[in-house]
């Protein structure tokens, strides 16, 4: 219990802990130079960040558009697939047709062998 507890207290000084960054009252921050440099740094940082992500945006953009154009040859492949089942069942039923028409004429059904 005791270990929690110094645990959780150690977690609350950690967190409670004043951010020193943009500390207005920061004492080196006072000259106009080193204001303008740090403003020009996170200028950059910013310019940079918007490059990259303008980037991993255009490269997901690819992918998407990979993703449609393997979608619509899915597609097509599989109206394809159907289109040939469907005539491969329509071959197959007009072969079934035929066998039988053959196997009636040689029993003698002559009306069959036309």
């Amino acid at each position: 219990m005791k270990k929690l507890f110094l645990i959780a207290a150690a977690a609350l000084a950690a967190t409670a802990t004043p951010a020193m960054a943009d500390d207005p009252y920061d004492p080196a921050m006072r000259d106009r130079a080193v204001r303008e440099a740090d403003a020009a740094g996170v200028r950059q940082l910013n310019i940079d960040q918007a490059r990259y992500v303008a980037e991993r945006d255009a490269r997901y953009a690819e992918g998407w558009q990979r993703t449609r154009e393997y979608s619509a040859v899915q597609s097509r492949y599989e109206q394809d697939m159907a289109r040939y089942r469907e005539s491969r069942a329509d071959y197959e039923a007009r072969m079934a047709e035929w066998r039988r028409a053959v196997q009636l004429c040689r029993e003698g059904r002559y009306e069959y062998c036309e």
